[in-house]
């Protein structure tokens, strides 16, 4: 169960680095034509912020636990990324965008089984 909890926290990881890069760097109007359609509701600022806050998710996953640095910062890491996903689902059904439901779903139930795991049963402590 361990191995498990860390490679899905690495695969969250990773895509959340890539994800919240991209939102930091890329300008809306990239964003959008890039497919990211939700920008299109939010000011530029808020793009930035919701890119920061998946940087700090994907390090909050990972860096505690592996730099032996206060660890239960990686179940709250996982809560926040649930939190994330369901203001995503949200954001997606406010805007009939259906198909990103389902991946949003998906990666919230990867993230709860984290939290779930790292509180519980497998936790660093």
């Amino acid at each position: 169960m361990n191995l498990a909890l860390w490679i899905i926290a690495g695969l969250l990881a990773a895509a959340f680095l890539a994800g919240g890069t991209v939102k930091l760097i890329q300008p809306k109007d990239k964003l959008v034509a890039a497919g990211f359609g939700f920008a299109e509701d939010f000011d530029p600022g808020t793009v930035k912020a919701i890119g920061a806050v998946e940087l700090l998710a994907a390090l909050g996953l990972i860096l505690p636990a592996t730099l032996g640095v206060a660890p239960i910062l990686v179940p709250l890491a996982a809560v926040g990324v649930v939190l994330l996903m369901i203001g995503a689902g949200i954001t997606h059904l406010r805007r009939h965008e259906h198909p990103p439901i389902v991946a949003n779903l998906t990666i919230l139930g990867l993230a709860a089984l984290v939290a779930w795991g790292r509180f519980g049963p497998e936790s660093f402590g």
